[in-house]
């Protein structure tokens, strides 16, 4: 009986501990001090915050539009199409930027709000929580990476074969002789308003050898433009979710001291991850509604994130527990969503892919403009 009651006692304790952290981890209440110190003491000025947070809303928008827009525009040019160098130039600066984003901008963020002194200690400062999560979050993209991916091929796979079906019937149809799918070649082309458009070749058995290889080359073809698509995507999905983050953070900042040097370097910020995007949705080839709906979604994001926290500023706290805990757990889950797609999807794939084999200058390039990229972005931590 007095071991049973020792171990109740014990299970008793754990479960008092174990609500005590989980209450004080999702408590609403305010951190007083650390309140003022991110407010900025004395420096209060209902006026004036205001009138920056418009500012902020309106030059962060065009930044973005700005940002995600010159990729988009520019694959119209012949000298920025898909595949040019200053295509892969740009392509490698992008990828810098969004490297440094995981790494410096969101990994930190989120080790500042999971080591926030108003979080109890355990267990949010005795394990990594930003390390592992952001660990959880690409593998997690890894997953989905490889599951979109097989979706949108085998749908690829299932469009070929029903237009190859229906090509046959016609042409057996039009030469009454008898036809099969195998005598049919599906070619993608790229009309000059970048919409793809199936054209169709009938070939013969006596070339079946050469035209094997040809088919091989283009289902690489597809392949990689099904990779360029999935990309787009996830990283739009990446980007979109810090961009959340920074604009209600901003938004919902009650001091003009905090807010102002914030504005030019968030508009960089914006700028730099908009170009990194329109470079991979311009190099996708998507319709111009579906390029033009991701870029909107992406430069609309922030300021409608200042929106929504200028109107929530009046009773939320950023520095209560539970937003820092929230925050913080996003933040970690971007940064890993960003720091896989840069180093698997975009710097890998073209670095280690031998896109470059054999043009010395055209890496030279790259790698001059992936370091500039890296470099550019980690400078604005500075400010921001």
């Amino acid at each position: 009986m007095v071991v049973l009651d020792g171990f109740r006692r014990h299970v008793a304790e754990l479960l008092s501990k174990s609500n005590g952290f989980i209450a004080g981890s999702l408590s609403a209440a305010t951190c007083a001090e650390e309140v003022e110190k991110a407010e900025g003491a004395g420096c209060r000025d209902d006026a004036a915050l205001l009138r920056l947070k418009w500012v902020a809303m309106a030059a962060i928008l065009v930044s973005g539009v700005i940002g995600v827009g010159l990729p988009l525009v520019g694959r119209k040019r012949r000298a920025v199409r898909t595949g040019s160098a200053v295509f892969v130039a740009a392509k490698a600066f992008a990828a810098g930027v969004i490297l440094a984003t995981g790494f410096v901008h969101m990994l930190h963020d989120a080790e500042r709000a999971l080591s926030n002194p108003c979080l109890p200690a355990a267990p949010w400062r005795r394990f990594p929580f930003p390390g592992f999560v952001a660990m959880l979050a690409a593998l997690a993209t890894l997953v989905l990476d490889v599951l979109v991916t097989r979706f949108y091929e085998t749908k690829h796979r299932a469009e070929v074969a029903r237009v190859k079906a229906d090509a046959a019937a016609a042409l057996a149809a039009s030469t009454s002789a008898s036809a099969s799918d195998e005598d049919i070649t599906v070619v993608t082309i790229v009309q000059e308003d970048d919409r793809k458009a199936p054209l169709l070749q009938p070939h013969s058995h006596s070339h079946g050898h050469s035209h094997g290889h040809e088919l091989e080359g283009r289902e690489g073809e597809v392949s990689e433009h099904v990779r360029s698509v999935v990309v787009s995507q996830i990283l739009e999905m990446g980007i979109v979710s810090h961009s959340v983050i920074i604009g209600l953070s901003l938004g919902v900042s009650r001091s003009p001291c905090t807010i102002r040097p914030l504005v030019a370097a968030l508009s960089f910020h914006q700028f730099f991850e908009g170009f990194a995007l329109g470079g991979c949705i311009a190099q996708a080839q998507f319709k111009n509604l579906s390029a033009a709906m991701m870029a909107s979604f992406f430069a609309i994001t922030t300021p409608t994130g200042i929106a929504a926290g200028a109107g929530l500023a009046s009773f939320y706290n950023a520095n209560s527990p539970r937003a820092l805990v929230v925050e913080g757990v996003l933040d970690a889950v971007s940064a890993g969503i960003l720091i896989y797609m840069a180093l698997v999807d975009l710097i890998a794939a073209d670095f280690l892919g031998g896109k470059m084999t054999g043009m010395p200058r055209q890496q030279l390039v790259a790698y001059v403009a992936l370091f500039l990229g890296a470099l550019s972005m980690s400078s604005l931590a500075i400010w921001a």
